[in-house]
């Protein structure tokens, strides 16, 4: 059964600024004048050009932010506009975006170079590996020099005529901005459900289209998640609604064709803040399903898809603590749960008695060593991802309990990730491997006879060698004693001697874990002598529930030393020179970014924070905020003061102070939804006005995306070819 990823807030030509434009952001006062200006200037200059760009400075505009715990005083709380469009802010922020202009502009050839060496190791036309589902062939392509891919299907074989149902491209024109989220087929085969963004603040519209004549319906349903699932009779489907305000997902509403969505029939509603919503079906098509999720602890209802009044009931009670996904074969439930079982269990189940534990029947008991991920089913067989070491595995049983097998990488570092395919009566286990030097290779696996075939390896052009490099998967020693798994990967011909740079990356929230999966671009850094590690720190869940929870709440400080003790381990194993190292991260991994450079801003040359959640306090006290109440158990409750006091101790923002810090590259969107956009604006705010060094500090605001960058195939690049032109400048490095 596939589920829709819970959103979490936090698992991108140089001129400089014109001193018009700055004498009228002056005079409009939201940039003020300053004294003595940061200038940036490489690491290895000792003094600073005359005609050095200058940052702009925001006006300090005093702002108590209170709390039942106290209050704070936010001098740029000012930088907040939830329209978008105050013309002080926009000044500011396209100021700064004119300062980036300024710093990058020496770096534009290497930056362009970056560019061309980058999308020149894609393949023009790619596809994805097709999907049978009801005798029809899914996949989607891309088309030589275009940004946004083509959904395509062909009836009976791949032989047979391709039929487009959408083309990405045609349908982004006119929009700086463009997505297209789920896509859901109609049982009958003749209508095609979809969600599109053109702004990237992850509100969607719902669109139908007739795929016997092209024509898009009148049927359009604004405001909602990606995330459709169609009733068994073709004209009816669910969808989920956001909140104008906050965007929880809280509503779940019946579209049938034909009718308006103001008619539209209110399914469930959830009253409790701290859930999301989400849609599914079982892999029979039998079952419809709603999930509701928070941090700690699920709740599944389910109606039947023939149902023409989709009576959903719940599955099991709502229950503290407990977690559970669910999907259907034959007449049994088959649930993965953490009952009893903290690193995860999967049992079997008649549906009539699902709510009955008593009559639960273990397939694949929990293990201290192994962390169930996620598992599909097939006919005879029930296969899983599971990580056991630190790595994800694959694991398949008969249901008869006859045969259990793993299938494993000879790679020291990997990731193994099982693709759920919808037809149950196929024995064919589908999965992707990958690891930081080998691109992904998509398989076939024959649960019956026991052969592997190749159905697709990732192409890598521009004379990629995977020869030529090497991965591993060491331990750092945490501050605690705790041993902290660590994938590196380099060229072979790199020495590690302690002269080498470092791009260390890492996330550590949420329990979500940062495989060690191939990143084509990656190979800029790598082929330019760099070793790039991935921490796999506490607060990720690599190393089961328990490295989860030793990394959030009142533990959040174990995320951000261990990534400090990775770094300093590395160092001292001469894998990288101490005064060459870059720190990088995003969302919550931006926090992650905030807090090290606050903590050890001695140990990097460099840092690059994207989207980063750095006004933890503040955020998490505004339930306006989208995200926040669903995050309480992430993070805590400051209106609790043991979590306000924790929470006041690590926030990047309130713990910004007057001393040197490192070349730092800030990237945000205008749009961003899951991270607003004034969060790091009023960061870099703070650090302009408090900072004692002279190093660049670089704010990038993308005024057309939101959360995840550009949207386009070529344009995402351009962000990474600013963010590693940024840092190899820092190295002195020359076009």
């Amino acid at each position: 059964m596939s589920y829709l990823s819970t959103l979490t807030r936090r698992g991108l030509a140089e001129v400089r600024m014109p001193a018009a434009l700055l004498a009228l952001l002056l005079a409009a006062g939201c940039v003020a004048p300053s004294p003595v200006a940061p200038t940036p200037a490489p690491a290895t200059t000792a003094s600073t050009p005359a005609s050095a760009p200058v940052a702009p400075v925001a006006a300090r505009k005093p702002y108590a932010v209170t709390s039942p715990n106290g209050t704070r005083n936010d001098d740029y709380y000012w930088l907040r506009d939830d329209t978008r469009q105050s013309p002080e802010v926009l000044g500011y922020l396209n100021a700064e975006n004119a300062y980036r202009d300024a710093v990058m502009a020496p770096a534009a050839d290497l930056q362009a170079r970056l560019y061309d060496e980058m999308v020149q190791r894609l393949k023009p036309d790619d596809a994805s590996v097709p999907v049978l589902q009801h005798g029809v062939w899914r996949y989607t392509r891309f088309e030589e020099g275009k940004e946004y891919p083509i959904h395509a299907r062909r009836v009976g074989s791949m032989s047979a005529p391709e039929q487009v149902m959408l083309d990405g491209n045609a349908m982004a024109q006119g929009h700086a901005y463009f997505q297209i989220g789920d896509t859901q087929i109609s049982p009958d085969g003749k209508l095609l459900a979809y969600a599109e963004d053109t702004v990237g603040r992850r509100q969607y519209t719902l669109k139908i289209k007739n795929l016997e004549t092209g024509a898009t319906l009148a049927d359009s349903v604004p405001n909602v998640e990606p995330n459709i699932v169609w009733a068994a009779d073709s004209k009816t489907l669910l969808y989920v609604a956001k909140d104008p305000v906050t965007l929880l997902s809280v509503r779940v509403h019946r579209h049938r064709l034909g009718e308006a969505p103001a008619q539209d029939t209110l399914i469930y509603e959830e009253k409790d803040p701290s859930y999301y919503l989400s849609l599914g079906s079982s892999k029979s098509e039998k079952l419809l399903f709603i999930q509701l999720q928070s941090t700690l602890q699920t709740e599944v209802r389910y109606a039947a898809a023939n149902d023409p009044q989709l009576r959903f009931k719940p599955l099991l009670p709502r229950e503290a603590g407990h977690e559970y996904q669910a999907d259907a074969i034959g007449n049994d439930f088959v649930i993965r749960s953490n009952w009893q079982a903290p690193n995860f269990r999967i049992v079997r189940v008649p549906i009539a008695r699902a709510a009955d534990k008593a009559a639960w029947k273990d397939v694949l008991p929990a293990r201290p060593d192994a962390f169930i991920e996620n598992y599909a089913l097939y006919r005879d067989y029930l296969a899983v991802n599971e990580r056991s070491g630190g790595l994800l595995k694959l694991r398949a049983r008969r249901w008869d309990g006859g045969r259990d097998f793993v299938i494993a990488s000879d790679q020291p570092s990997y990731s193994m990730t099982l693709v759920d395919t919808p037809d149950a009566t196929r024995q064919k286990l589908r999965y992707v491997e990958t690891s930081l030097v080998t691109p992904r290779s998509t398989y076939e696996y024959d649960l019956v006879d026991g052969q592997r075939t190749l159905l697709k390896a990732e192409p890598v052009l521009g004379g990629f060698d995977v020869a030529n490099y090497r991965t591993e998967f060491v331990h750092a020693t945490a501050r605690d004693g705790t041993r902290v798994p660590v994938s590196l990967a380099y060229r072979k011909d790199t020495r590690l001697d302690g002269s080498a740079p470092l791009y260390q990356y890492a996330y550590g929230s949420y329990g979500y874990s940062t495989d060690p999966v191939f990143r084509s671009n990656w190979v800029s850094l790598l082929d330019r002598g760099f070793v790039v590690a991935i921490a796999h720190i506490r607060g990720g869940q690599e190393l089961g529930r328990a490295w989860y929870e030793d990394g959030k709440l009142l533990k959040k400080m174990n995320t951000f030393t261990d990534f400090i003790d990775c770094t300093r381990w590395l160092v001292a194993q001469r894998y990288a020179a101490p005064d060459r190292v870059f720190a990088a991260g995003g969302s919550a991994g931006g926090l992650l970014m905030g807090a090290v450079a606050n903590l050890a801003p001695q140990d990097y040359r460099g840092i690059v924070a994207y989207v980063p959640f750095v006004d933890v306090v503040t955020t998490m006290l505004d339930e306006s905020i989208p995200l926040t109440t669903n995050e309480f158990d992430e993070w805590g409750n400051p209106k609790q003061k043991a979590y306000y006091d924790y929470m006041l101790g690590y926030s990047p923002y309130d713990n910004v102070r007057a001393q040197a810090y490192p070349a730092m590259l800030v990237v945000t969107g205008l749009w961003d939804s899951q991270v607003q956009y004034y969060e790091p604006a009023k960061w870099v705010a703070r650090l302009r006005a408090t900072k004692t060094d002279q190093r660049p500090l670089i704010f990038s605001v993308d005024m057309a995306a939101g959360h995840g960058g550009k949207s386009g195939r070529y344009q995402k690049y351009q962000d990474t070819a600013r963010e590693y032109a940024f840092i190899l400048s820092q190295l002195g490095a020359a076009p």
